[in-house]
């Protein structure tokens, strides 16, 4: 029998949270965000569970994913999201229903976290017309309505003056959403960022700029690239309040994302959030990343993990045996095997889709 993988909804937010960390504006020019790392919130066993879930969930997909490239079953690019799973995670439990989400190419785990169902997503991989771009878009080009998820997209920073665009329409019908838009690191050196962020700060629009620094964007270190590597003093000289967070703690995320979000929908205007997070494969299935040692990807891996903290501490805090760890583990690799048997199995699309999807036809009377 098939398995869902419709995604449970986050457990109820408390109303008290740990003393949030000072933002930076425009206006003060305050130093670094290491505030934000030392007054980490609490999760009760409820949300350290969903959070566990939801971020095993991506890393076995993502797993899949690059089992399933390697196969010849997924062509083209694949960028996976592997290391990184704590950003969207702590971001979605902080949003609310109607809050939008648009993204680059590292997609999969954004599409995941907004409850898209893993077979749709596994067969758009494929290129089948059960994906949810009816296999026409593959890895890069993805989107759903019903689950405001706006895309990947595959150029560069475009997605940051559509992720405004968005905001604009939520501030036009003042509908009290906010537009989550996320980049990367060498995404935030695009002349088109700039705009978005002129255009945002000047009419106060709900939208929260998400920078998930994985410090190498392409394969070359942020160091290497870019001249001011505080990405979040990146809106300095628009007035735009950012704060660096530990990218790779989910619980750090969502307190950030409470107060970034907060801000956007209060009317405040635009907010941004560096997350210093860290992808362990290469930049797509056909990196190698030989810039970077494994020892420093073990590293990464040993020490800030961000699915293997929120374990320790079920483990540690709540008692969680090695039999729940397990079957939550079962369970969602039966997940993600049923999305990958349908990926493979289901029909690739009919060629008269070549045509569909051009143009938009006027409704006929």
């Amino acid at each position: 029998m098939a398995v869902a993988a419709r995604k449970s909804k986050a457990p109820a937010q408390p109303k008290a949270a740990a003393k949030p960390a000072k933002a930076r504006s425009g206006k003060d020019g305050a130093g670094r965000g290491e505030g934000a790392l030392s007054n980490t919130p609490t999760f009760t066993k409820d949300e350290d569970l969903h959070a566990y879930r939801e971020m095993l969930l991506i890393r076995r997909f993502e797993e899949k994913a690059g089992q399933m490239y390697g196969m010849g079953l997924i062509g083209g690019f694949c960028h996976l999201y592997i290391g990184q799973e704590a950003v969207v995670i702590g971001m979605q439990m902080a949003s609310k229903d109607g809050d939008q989400v648009i993204t680059g190419y590292r997609d999969h785990g954004h599409m995941l976290a907004c409850g898209m169902e893993s077979r749709g997503v596994m067969a758009e991989l494929t290129g089948r017309r059960g994906g949810y771009s009816r296999g026409k878009g593959g890895s890069m080009h993805m989107f759903s309505r019903e689950k405001n998820f706006y895309g990947g997209h595959g150029i560069v920073g475009a997605q940051v003056s559509l992720g405004t665009g968005l905001a604009f329409a939520d501030w036009y019908r003042d509908d009290k959403t906010v537009s989550m838009t996320y980049f990367g690191d060498g995404a935030a050196n695009q002349g088109q960022v700039y705009e978005s962020f002129n255009m945002a700060q000047l009419w106060k629009l709900p939208v929260v700029f998400v920078i998930e620094n994985n410090r190498y964007a392409m394969g070359t270190a942020v160091s290497r690239a870019s001249a001011q590597t505080d990405f979040s003093r990146r809106g300095v000289s628009f007035g735009i309040p950012g704060e660096q967070v530990d990218g790779m703690d989910v619980r750090a995320v969502r307190e950030a994302a409470f107060r970034a979000i907060e801000h956007a929908r209060s009317g405040k205007g635009p907010y941004i959030l560096e997350m210093q997070t860290y992808r362990y494969r290469g930049h797509s299935m056909s990196d190698p990343a030989k810039y970077r040692s494994k020892d420093e990807v073990q590293r990464m891996r040993e020490e800030h993990d961000p699915i293997e903290q929120v374990r320790a501490r079920l483990v540690r805090d709540f008692k969680i045996g090695e039999d729940e760890l397990k079957a939550i583990d079962a369970k969602v690799r039966e997940i993600v095997n049923d999305a990958a048997e349908f990926a493979t199995h289901d029909p690739e699309p009919d060629p008269s889709e070549l045509y569909t999807d051009i143009l938009l036809e006027a409704p006929r009377s």
